[in-house]
């Protein structure tokens, strides 16, 4: 069954990978945009304000909420933190609020969250009823889902995909990692103990077409693959794929000075997730080995 869906964050690395794979589904694509739009499949809104015309939204299948302020652009000042905050819960309450007014509304609502969630909890294995860490990245991720009950409450379907570390060349951590380990400088960050909850792109788009279909589905899921590994086992795991070695460490205390508390929250800090409600609703995973995932996406099969 196609299905006419609107998209928000569609040109983020998630929604650029995402559209193509709907569209070749046949599905019907609408983009939600901050600037004007160039064609009939865009609609202009003001993730803080709204939007001028709701009647655009009537009669939508889905939506899939994935805008929101790069967390990881520069440091994190207060004015930093202010906007990573308001386009995450503004922007989710601005478009529930939209959605809640519809006489026709949505089956279904997919609304970007993350592993964020669960803060720092070392070994400790965290699934969707896991309950939420302590710092700004929990605070914000606790925020942004709960912007959400509107739609829930109001019969929508919400899936809340709580993202892990994005495997893509293209962007996120992986992108960044990518010049250092290929230039023989790549290394263990801080005691390499933390966890880091990984997932393939095509694994992210593929979960969230799965949620789309899969009624079952609903509430707060995991996005992750199901072997999470720490720090030391994802450097030592790059560099094999990329046949470089990995013998420069970079200290907690660099981290921390050079980055301050987003050297914290997102790189010594980890969490161990497990996608239970994925498993369960019979989702498989194209790349559940961490080795396998790289090689597929840095093209060293």
């Amino acid at each position: 069954m196609t299905m006419d869906i609107l998209i928000t964050g569609a040109s983020g690395l998630v929604g650029s990978a995402l559209i193509p794979l709907l569209t070749t589904a046949g599905h019907q694509i609408t983009r939600l945009v901050r600037s004007p739009p160039r064609s009939e499949q865009e609609i202009q809104w003001d993730p803080q304000t709204g939007m001028r015309n709701f009647a655009r939204l009537e009669g939508l299948d889905a939506v899939i909420h994935l805008a929101g302020e790069s967390i990881a652009a520069g440091r994190w000042t207060e004015e930093q933190k202010r906007r990573i905050r308001d386009s995450r819960v503004t922007g989710t309450q601005t478009l529930c609020t939209a959605l809640t007014q519809l006489a026709l509304p949505p089956k279904v609502l997919i609304s970007a969250s993350a592993l964020g969630y669960y803060g720092d909890r070392g070994e400790e294995i965290l699934y969707e009823g896991s309950p939420p860490g302590r710092g700004f990245l929990p605070e914000v991720c606790i925020a942004w889902e709960e912007a959400t009950k509107p739609a829930e409450k109001s019969g929508i379907r919400v899936v809340l995909l709580r993202i892990g570390i994005v495997l893509s060349p293209t962007g996120g951590a992986l992108a960044k990692m990518l010049l250092p380990f290929k230039l023989g400088l790549g290394g263990v960050v801080g005691s390499g103990q933390q966890y880091m909850s990984w997932i393939a792109l095509d694994d992210v788009i593929g979960a969230i077409a799965h949620a789309l279909t899969t009624e079952a589905l609903w509430g707060p899921v995991n996005c992750v693959a199901p072997n999470p590994v720490t720090n030391r086992e994802f450097t030592k795991t790059l560099g094999h794929v990329l046949n470089r070695p990995t013998l420069f460490p970079v200290p907690a205390f660099v981290l921390r000075l050079t980055l301050g508390e987003m050297a914290n929250d997102l790189l010594l800090s980890g969490a161990r997730l497990e996608p239970r409600r994925l498993l369960e609703t019979q989702y498989r995973f194209h790349y559940p080995q961490l080795e396998g995932a790289l090689r597929y996406v840095l093209g060293k099969i």
